[in-house]
């Protein structure tokens, strides 16, 4: 079997989607999602073409090896993103020739379903806590939300009255249920520091990027000053992107996104390395249904998988959508992926390009979305 195209196209509202053919009729499918960079991912991925057309799919290892090395530029979000796509559709492909599903081709079930969390949110207490209360109506026995605006490097007592408040509002409304809490990376590690200690008596789950990833330190300085879990991955690539998170032991939780970090075949490895240090895994997927697919595969079959974010469970993009009931995703035990692309009804789809949203100070200054 060999490979005979390669192709990225976007879907709404701001994933990419991956196709690779083959010269005996089987596809596979990844996604190569980099939010709000849709014409740049599918460039990126025409690019791998000239690596990929001709070879055998089969030969996962050598082909991951093959488009991060032969460049002389490696890693970073773009051709991260794009070698991520390719490798689950790579893993798609040898499930339907084995006729297994990837899960099982990646050393097999750990565990007999996936527990993921769900969204909540609001910028008034009364609506976060209508909005808690809603997850565990759905069935959640965990959910997450950004409890924090834009944030200077060093803020007032407003901006911890104002997030205490909206956690507090969050605890009542999810009662014992986990609650995540995102930072999203707005906050400097004073502030970050001061509100892990403000919000350690609401007892959140984790604290998910309370800083920029780019400084380690910063990150460990938060994680000695708080007993709350400290999560963060999202924006790292690659297992050279992990290392000094992961030796420096600066988070409980590592958050890969497996459209991003180097598909299955990437992440495995990082959740080995992470597991010699007790670190668990939360795949970041706030995405589309292919990637979600993946990230179910992964966690199927990992063994310090903790919890997996979704982002959508494919309803009018997949023939069969994936289900959630409670609080577990799960998937049909299908070959590959487990998933069929509706095909004619994403390329149907009209494309406008999403952008990011972006955040400023009172005084007018950039703030960090």
């Amino acid at each position: 079997m060999k490979i005979t195209k390669v192709e990225a196209f976007p879907v709404p509202p701001r994933w990419v989607f991956c196709k690779v053919d083959t010269d005996e009729g089987i596809a596979g499918w990844g996604e190569c999602t980099l939010e709000g960079h849709a014409a740049t991912q599918v460039a990126a991925v025409s690019e791998l073409a000239r690596i990929l057309v001709g070879e055998d799919p089969a030969r996962i290892e050598f082909l991951w090896q093959s488009m991060y090395r032969a460049g002389f530029y490696r890693g970073g979000p773009v051709l991260m993103s794009a070698l991520s796509g390719v490798d689950m559709a790579l893993w798609d492909i040898f499930g339907k020739m084995q006729g297994l599903p990837a899960y099982k081709l990646l050393g097999g079930a750990c565990r007999t379903k996936v527990r993921v969390y769900g969204g909540c949110g609001g910028n008034d207490p009364a609506e976060i806590r209508e909005s808690a209360r809603a997850c565990v109506e759905r069935g959640f026995t965990a959910m997450k939300f950004c409890p924090v605006d834009a944030t200077e490097t060093v803020d007032g007592l407003d901006v911890l009255k104002k997030a205490e408040a909206r956690v507090a509002a969050a605890r009542e409304g999810a009662g014992d249920a986990d609650i995540g809490l995102d930072f999203h990376g707005r906050i400097a590690p004073p502030v970050a520091i001061a509100l892990a200690d403000v919000l350690t008596p609401l007892r959140p789950f984790f604290i998910e990027e309370p800083v920029q990833c780019e400084n380690v330190d910063a990150l460990l300085d938060v994680k000695r000053s708080t007993s709350i879990p400290i999560a963060t991955g999202e924006r790292l690539y690659g297992r050279h992107g992990f290392r000094e998170v992961i030796e420096k032991r600066a988070a409980a939780i590592l958050q890969p996104d497996l459209a991003h970090a180097g598909g299955l075949t990437e992440v495995k490895k990082i959740a080995a390395m992470a597991d010699a240090h007790y670190m668990a895994i939360a795949p970041h997927c706030p995405l589309g249904p292919v990637a979600l697919a993946a990230c179910v595969h992964f966690a199927l079959s990992t063994p310090n998988f903790l919890i997996q974010e979704h982002g959508s469970l494919g309803e009018g993009y997949l023939k069969a959508p994936l289900t959630v009931k409670n609080g577990h995703v799960f998937l049909p035990d299908a070959p590959g992926l487990s998933i069929e692309v509706d095909e004619r009804a994403v390329r149907a789809m009209p494309w406008k390009d999403w952008d990011t949203p972006r955040l400023f100070h009172e005084d007018g200054s950039v703030a960090d979305w």
